[in-house]
């Protein structure tokens, strides 16, 4: 008997993945683009950095390459972050366009499982991503990590993936609220979360509303973790508490933006808001 005979439910988790794999390939020249635009963006962060010194920051004593990879690190992390819940949102929006949301969800699977299946995908291909625009930002700025603990912030990206699927979640359930206004929203919500979240600048520069929500945001625990392990060395022992903050974060906000999403399906279906005209 077959792994997929046995485990239905871990089959339809890949399925989901597997479909949104194509439609990205449906679409790569976009997706070629969309990298294009990833690529520009942290770079000009890095570039950012390095005109601080035409500015008078380099005779101060300011350290200008700790601050590049400051930026850098903050700029690569929130490209990761960001494209894993707008993928998400986008998941929910196409399939609603396409016409095909409706028999997704009166396929006899779990509903976590469909949406486990989108964030699968969604992590895989937006470390893949993060990871082209690494390769370039080192070529370009000439970065070091030699004082650096890799695996320490690796097991920091490890464990902010888990509540990223929550985040992930809660974001696809905006095309479902707003079938018009969805997906702006999920621009709104992303402008947001860069403001509090600390990814250009500590929160302590933050009015202090602002410094609570960063401190309830998992993104601010993912980013500090990296920045102590990459540009002071901490190793997996120091990086524990934030490791800790961001598992628990995620065994919340997983099955409450499952809860949130279930919600969302059935007052859809109610007010007939899966349909493309709706």
């Amino acid at each position: 008997m077959s792994v997929a005979t046995r485990h239905p439910e871990l089959n339809a988790l890949f399925g989901f993945a597997e479909r949104s794999m194509y439609s990205i390939r449906r679409y790569w020249v976009w997706e070629l683009v969309w990298l294009f635009y990833s690529m520009v963006s942290v770079l000009s962060i890095g570039f950012l950095a390095s005109g601080l010194g035409t500015l008078g920051a380099a005779s101060t004593g300011f350290d200008l390459h700790r601050a590049q990879l400051y930026l850098l690190i903050g700029s690569l992390l929130w490209g990761f972050l960001s494209l894993v819940f707008m993928e998400a949102a986008y998941a929910i929006a196409w399939e609603r366009w396409e016409g095909t949301i409706e028999y997704t969800f009166m396929a006899p699977i779990r509903r976590l499982t469909h949406l486990m299946g989108i964030c699968l995908f969604a992590i895989g291909y937006g470390l893949l991503r993060t990871f082209a625009v690494l390769l370039v930002a080192i070529w370009m700025f000439d970065l070091d990590f030699s004082h650096a603990d890799i695996a320490a912030a690796l097991a920091v990206l490890v464990a902010s993936t888990v509540p990223l699927i929550g985040l992930a979640i809660f974001t696809s359930v905006l095309p479902m609220v707003s079938p018009q206004k969805g997906e702006q929203m999920s621009f709104a919500v992303q402008g947001f979360l860069l403001l509090v979240s600390g990814v250009y600048y500590p929160l302590t520069v933050l009015p202090l509303p602002l410094q609570v929500a960063g401190y309830a945001r998992p993104l601010t625990y993912a980013l500090e973790g990296m920045r102590q392990s990459l540009l002071n060395g901490a190793s997996l022992g120091d990086e524990l508490p934030a490791i800790g903050i961001l598992l628990a974060m995620g065994a919340v906000m997983i099955p409450a933006g499952v809860w949130v999403f279930s919600w969302a399906e059935r007052r859809a279906k109610r007010l007939g808001l899966l349909k493309r005209s709706g």
